[in-house]
């Protein structure tokens, strides 16, 4: 199936991780047709992404802004618009959790930090783009939650909040920007072989694996599937939805 994308400027947070999901989403969006501005606060991470989109002849630049700076995110998408001369797609992946540990020890700034990159980036790289994309009407808007949102998690109990306000937030700008021809949708990605997963307490990975129906980990390719179909326009009559892309692990 042809998904529309080709020629298409996408914009794509934190892909500097070669293991993450944001790397798998920018590759398949560029070989899908898209050019790219590949974003990640590790610039030499978002070059070597930039680089593999362009090996694909598709356009690409690196762009480093942190995604919890207005000032930072602003000066990034004005010199995208200068460059490519639009954005079509915003895909806000840039995420970050701190050391998993109980509650009751983690500080004010562990705080910050899971609520800052997870939940107020979203909200400033999409604020950021959104005029223009008002503009147009037409755009389409894919944040990357999280399952935790839906069924929370011990010791990560600040980062799931986050990742649960990215949820309602997308339902609620869903509402405000689909009659503006703006699309808004949401993937809630399972158990990958991440950075996230590094940080996992010894022996909870397995335990995981051992519960997912499918038996595998979710791989950057298979959000990066479903990134593309939401932002196409197949899937132009699905609003304010976030999809677990999961193996089966929340199915039940």
């Amino acid at each position: 199936m042809d998904l529309g994308l080709k020629n298409k400027v996408a914009l794509v947070t934190g892909v500097g991780s070669q293991i993450g999901y944001g790397r798998g989403i920018a590759m398949t969006l560029a070989k899908e047709g898209c050019d790219i501005i590949a974003n990640d606060v590790d610039l030499k991470g978002a070059q070597k992404t930039a680089a593999e989109v362009a090996s694909l002849g598709r356009k690409a630049i690196a762009m480093r802004a942190d995604v919890s700076s207005s000032a930072e995110v602003n000066k990034m998408v004005e010199a995208a618009l200068a460059q490519f001369g639009k954005i079509d797609i915003l895909v806000n992946n840039a995420g970050a959790s701190t050391p998993p540990k109980p509650f009751i020890e983690k500080t004010e700034a562990d705080w910050d930090r899971d609520i800052n990159i997870n939940l107020k980036g979203v909200l400033i790289c999409t604020k950021a783009v959104l005029g223009h994309m008002i503009s147009r009407k037409s755009g389409k808007i894919i944040n990357i939650s999280s399952n935790g949102a839906k069924t929370g998690g011990a010791m990560v109990a600040v980062y799931c909040a986050a990742k649960a306000g990215v949820m309602v937030f997308t339902k609620s700008l869903a509402a405000e920007l689909a009659p503006l021809g703006i699309n808004v949708n949401s993937v809630a990605p399972g158990q990958g072989n991440t950075g996230f997963a590094l940080q996992a307490p010894p022996g909870l990975i397995e335990k995981l694996l051992t519960m997912i129906p499918l038996g595998r980990s979710t791989t950057p390719q298979d959000i990066g599937n479903m990134v593309a179909f939401l932002a196409s326009d197949v899937s132009s009559d699905i609003v304010g939805q976030t999809f677990s892309v999961d193996g089966g692990l929340t199915m039940y």
